[in-house]
């Protein structure tokens, strides 16, 4: 069972993180939402997601490829990538880290 917490830390995210062979952990869910710390190494790996997701970086600085858009990133920035879009970090510095929220139904949002 995953452990409540009302607030989240960069730091504890990182401690936890260590007991995973993947550069991401679950930190929180409620109803739709999952919050997860992601801290690729070197490369990064991932495949387009089933939900609309937002990345808020935490540290660290490179590029994001969102579909056919290549652009720098840095600390402090917030990222959308809707669902099933094609993206990952490029040329990214060894301390980046940021926290991906997934939200909403599978096939992202659609205008009603």
């Amino acid at each position: 069972m995953m452990e409540t917490r009302l607030r989240l830390t960069p730091t504890h995210a990182s401690e936890k993180l260590l007991s995973t062979d993947m550069p991401f952990i679950e930190m929180f869910t409620h109803g739709t939402t999952v919050i997860e710390y992601y801290k690729p190494i070197g490369v990064d790996l991932q495949q387009p997601h089933f939900r609309d997701e937002l990345y808020f970086v935490i540290s660290g600085s490179g590029y994001f490829v969102n579909g056919s858009a290549r652009h720098q990133f840095e600390v402090g920035e917030v990222l959308f990538v809707p669902a099933n879009q094609k993206h990952h970090f490029e040329a990214f510095t060894p301390d980046f880290a940021a926290w991906v929220i997934f939200y909403g139904a599978d096939g992202g949002h659609r205008e009603a």
